[in-house]
């Protein structure tokens, strides 16, 4: 019964956190942002842009054949960001919805930069 009844009230608290602090809204707000910047940041590597909310995903297109995904995520772990290789060609990010836009930025330029030096 107590297990019931923790769940209950914990899940009303995620709910109420969730309405309150506007997460949704600040998903929604920033996924546009990174997708948007990403889709006219101009590299030959990248091939695509896509994603909802602050689920996103870039798709490379390697310059050589040995440089992969796994390539590009581990560059971006040394220049501070975490992101995660799917397949040889797409790197998933999965931000936490607390982000704020300024943080938001900071990611893109760390995205932006580790391209640039592929």
């Amino acid at each position: 019964m107590f297990d019931a009844l923790y769940q209950v009230v914990k899940t009303k608290i995620n709910k109420t956190v969730l309405v309150d602090e506007k997460l949704p809204e600040n998903a929604d707000k920033l996924g546009k942002i990174l997708r948007s910047e990403l889709a006219a940041f101009k590299h030959d590597m990248l091939k695509l842009v896509r994603g909802r909310g602050l689920l996103d995903a870039i798709v490379i297109q390697p310059r050589n054949s040995k440089t992969t995904a796994w390539d590009v995520c581990m560059a971006l772990r040394d220049n501070g960001l975490l992101a995660k290789p799917t397949h040889n060609e797409t790197i998933r990010f999965a931000p936490p919805l607390v982000l704020t836009e300024a943080q938001m930025y900071e990611c893109l330029d760390i995205i932006k930069k580790t391209l640039q030096k592929f």
